[in-house]
């Protein structure tokens, strides 16, 4: 069962970049739209589920919030210039690192032998590919200066990106908080980050309004994901979240319509059976 509350943030976060891509507006208008959805959702489920709360939750919640947006917002901007199906393999490619060490060594969630061999051979599965689904054909022409600036961008957003993602997660495991308990002060950290980055950039509008369902999604992506964090450790659980990479980088492809070579398109397939081997080794150490 806990493998399979840890998949449902593959789907739902995996359909974020398709359903915001769809739903237009920039990065801003997109990151403040979806906190105001998750927000929403946060709201509903804490009138429904009444979790004991205190200031220590508060406060964790609330700068774990903080710090999704940081991560949020160089997400979306690094999706723009690079495109979903380059920049978000090449973003999960560095939180998988990032949260999968942190999860292993830091809260000592592998500690034999065997838990560190199969750990890293998951990760080093899954990197490779997302680095597959986001490579290049060498030979479909000559980089122009300006793709080779946007990459550049994209790479330095992703890396701000990447800090961001990775507090939001490993405060919340460092603190052992109530998952149910922490999304209302989580999401008002999200929507006060947001707000921040869309002053006088953003003007609350229609676009701002249809990224609310992205964040309904989140919403859903993100209980599950902390219930699995929660049960089966950091590591495995936010690693399993982020094969939806799948889903995002396919429908990057064939509902964005995001253009691949013939070499392109044997990458991504190949990248993605190795995240779905990746996440199997995964799924397997908590059998």
């Amino acid at each position: 069962m806990s493998i399979l509350i840890a998949l449902i943030p593959m789907v739902a976060w995996g359909s974020i970049a398709l359903v915001s891509g769809k739903l237009g507006g920039d990065a801003n208008q997109q990151t403040l739209g979806m906190t105001m959805g998750a927000f929403v959702f946060a709201l509903v489920t804490y009138f429904i589920v009444q979790p004991a709360m205190s200031s220590w939750i508060l406060l964790i919640g609330f700068l774990s919030g903080l710090f999704w947006s940081v991560g949020q917002n160089g997400q979306f901007h690094g999706m723009k210039f690079m495109g979903v199906s380059v920049g978000l393999p090449i973003s999960t490619g560095f939180q998988l690192i990032l949260n999968t060490v942190a999860g292993a060594v830091f809260f000592h969630e592998w500690t034999k032998t065997k838990d560190f061999v199969l750990g890293f051979i998951a990760l080093a599965l899954l990197v490779l590919g997302a680095y597959l689904t986001a490579r290049k054909d060498d030979d479909s022409g000559v980089q122009t200066d300006d793709s080779m600036l946007n990459f550049g961008k994209g790479l330095r957003a992703l890396i701000f990106s990447t800090f961001g993602y990775g507090v939001y997660t490993i405060i919340i495991t460092w603190a052992g908080l109530d998952p149910l308990a922490i999304i209302l002060p989580q999401s008002i950290g999200m929507l006060v980050g947001a707000s921040f980055f869309a002053f006088r950039k953003t003007k609350v509008d229609r676009y701002v309004w249809r990224n609310m369902a992205s964040g309904l999604l989140w919403g859903i992506g993100n209980v599950c994901m902390l219930l699995s964090v929660q049960n089966i450790g950091l590591a495995i659980g936010f690693s399993l979240s982020q094969m939806g990479i799948i889903i995002s980088t396919l429908g990057g492809i064939f509902l964005l319509g995001e253009r691949k070579t013939k070499k392109e398109l044997y990458y991504v397939i190949i990248g993605c059976l190795l995240i779905i081997v990746g996440g199997v080794v995964l799924g397997y150490m908590k059998a």
